[in-house]
């Protein structure tokens, strides 16, 4: 079985071979200047007010490639021009576990708009917004060690 990032241990769930994974695509929207698209949870998730990349679940027989497209112009007003999957993690959070497959994203057309007036920053490492979503922390550092060549 693949490493699971768990948050949150001590709030109690289900065992964890009993829960259905719930598979999620994640974007990372990257400008020229190396500067990558972070957003907060909105309101009525869980989690609301944590900063994320943007993206959502997968539907039924839908691509990682095709769900980013859906989501990402449903959440933040872009279309993207394609999508390199690039890493993923098995996240256990108290209220889903969750495969997170995470995509760079270097083109897209549309201007950022807000959907589900969640708020939005340019980012680069380290981020200078908090709170961050714990699945997203391990991708921060990713980021870093890539720059580093690591």
């Amino acid at each position: 079985m693949e490493d699971v990032k768990v948050v949150d241990p001590e709030i109690a769930r289900t065992a964890l071979g009993q829960r259905p994974i719930i598979e999620v695509a994640v974007g990372i929207l990257i400008r020229q200047n190396g500067d990558f698209l972070m957003t907060t949870r909105p309101v009525g998730k869980a989690y609301a007010g944590y900063w994320e990349f943007p993206g959502g679940k997968l539907e039924a027989n839908e691509t990682v490639e095709d769900a980013l497209r859906r989501e990402l112009m449903e959440e933040i007003g872009v279309t993207i021009q394609d999508a390199q999957i690039w890493r993923s993690s098995l996240v256990d959070y108290p209220h889903a576990l969750v495969r997170l497959t995470f995509c760079k994203i270097s083109k897209w057309t549309g201007q950022l708009h807000m959907r589900e007036s969640q708020q939005f920053a340019w980012q680069s490492v380290p981020v200078q917004v908090e709170p961050v979503l714990a699945g997203t922390v391990p991708v921060l550092q990713w980021l870093v060690n890539e720059s580093l060549g690591i």
